[in-house]
């Protein structure tokens, strides 16, 4: 709310409507959740900051040219990206 937030509600059972977090969930599960075998649950928990932070600070993606996220906030101190 202090930064003028405010969430949107998707259509229930409808995925198409909310593909951005399907893809983040899909390339979550790929990347990080069973892309190896872990020995336990809080062993797969442990390893997920790493991935985060790879994900955010050196992962490429494509929709931002082949920059990692981070570059978008990075970049944004003229406020060009909402």
């Amino acid at each position: 709310a202090e930064l003028g937030i405010t969430p949107k509600r998707t259509r229930p059972y409808r995925p198409q409507t909310n593909g951005k977090i399907e893809r983040f969930h899909r390339t979550m599960a790929d990347g990080w959740a069973y892309v190896k075998h872990y020995n336990s649950e809080s062993a797969r928990r442990a390893a997920l900051p790493a991935w985060l932070h790879f994900y955010n600070h050196h992962r490429p993606h494509t929709a931002i040219g082949k920059l990692p996220p981070i570059s978008r906030i990075s970049n944004n101190l003229a406020g060009q990206y909402s």
